[in-house]
């Protein structure tokens, strides 16, 4: 199911969060510019707020940036929350615009939400990662997951996958993305290489890379490291209020990241070195033929002196030099003239 979802291609999620702001218009906006910029997914969250976080929990510092910050935790998502007719109102459009609709789950209630509108993949976030009647619940669906490990030491990921894999899943039907919680992640915290530290540690794994950076490069440079799943948030506007829009990408940004990522795919080829199709056409023009150096009558030996290399490489190739040399000439040729045998 896994290797259906993601083909061979890197699965791109667009990531809108909660950036619809409440608003189901607004959601149905994101969905068409995530469809447009040719992502496979665009993801949502999916909670009740009164199981997610507790009324005096405070907010992370980012989050204060951009909203009330007198404001709790729980004052600022519960206006986030999407109730189970957005749910299915969000379904459906992504199914008219072709675009695989996610939701990840904060809480085990939207879990069973999720399950019951069979979302085919489970993505955990990273402050999940060390909930284990979460993972314990998610692990029993068997459906494939992306858990992203923001936060989490090696040893954490392991504990995770270890209890996700006693509830039934394959290690192969586990996607880890490598990942940095703080919004904007400052590129100096990336630390993109650990994300084959985690490939790593855990053969036969599929890796991939969630962002928080500002711009794209750094999403484009994990699939050249060999990324499988590339997650972006993405806004309308970064300037609109609400605690993700500043570290997100807007709609053009969006298109020219899935464009990049497409066109590294292709040019990450197979691996076997050979000639391209492509440039066949340029090798007898960029390489060389022993020619005559200057006139060689019949008869005369051929030395070092009187033959030399040059373009076009349409006759003896010049690794035959060897050979040629201590040969007669079979007849006349003029300076430049393709030597032959």
């Amino acid at each position: 199911m896994l290797k259906n979802l993601f083909e061979n291609n890197v699965f791109i999620i667009a990531e809108a969060g909660v950036n619809h702001n409440g608003s189901i218009e607004l959601a149905k906006k994101l969905i068409g510019y995530a469809a447009d910029s040719g992502a496979n997914a665009v993801k949502f969250q999916t909670f009740r707020t009164e199981c997610v976080v507790t009324r005096s929990a405070s907010k992370a510092e980012y989050q204060k940036q951009k909203t009330d910050s007198d404001e709790s935790q729980f004052h600022m998502i519960r206006k986030l929350e999407l109730d189970v007719s957005a749910h299915e109102e969000l379904l459906g459009c992504c199914e008219k615009n072709n675009i695989l609709f996610l939701s990840t789950p904060f809480d085990c209630y939207s879990i069973e939400l999720l399950e019951r509108l069979n979302i085919p993949i489970f993505k955990i976030p990273s402050g999940e990662i060390t909930n284990l009647p979460y993972l314990r619940k998610i692990g029993r669906i068997g459906k494939p997951v992306i858990m992203s490990s923001g936060m989490a030491t090696l040893g954490e990921i392991e504990f995770a996958l270890d209890i996700l894999i006693k509830e039934g899943l394959k290690l192969q039907e586990i996607t880890v993305l490598h990942c940095n919680t703080e919004y904007p992640t400052p590129m100096e915290d990336v630390n993109l290489k650990a994300m084959l530290t985690i490939g790593a540690a855990f053969p036969g794994i599929r890796v991939g890379y969630s962002d928080h950076t500002l711009g794209i490069e750094v999403p484009i440079a994990a699939v050249a490291m060999g990324a499988t799943v590339i997650e972006k948030h993405f806004t309308l506007d970064k300037s609109m209020e609400g605690p993700d829009h500043k570290a997100s990408l807007e709609p053009n940004e969006l298109k020219l990241m899935v464009q990049a990522i497409r066109n590294i795919e292709k040019a990450l080829g197979s691996g076997i070195k050979r000639p391209s199709p492509s440039e066949m056409k340029n090798r007898p023009i960029a390489r060389k033929s022993i020619v005559a150096a200057r006139s060689i009558g019949k008869g005369d030996i051929f030395t070092s002196e009187n033959i030399t290399t040059k373009r076009p490489g349409t006759g003896i190739s010049p690794m035959r030099w060897d050979e040629v040399i201590g040969k007669k000439a079979i007849r006349n040729f003029y300076e430049d003239e393709e030597i032959y045998l």
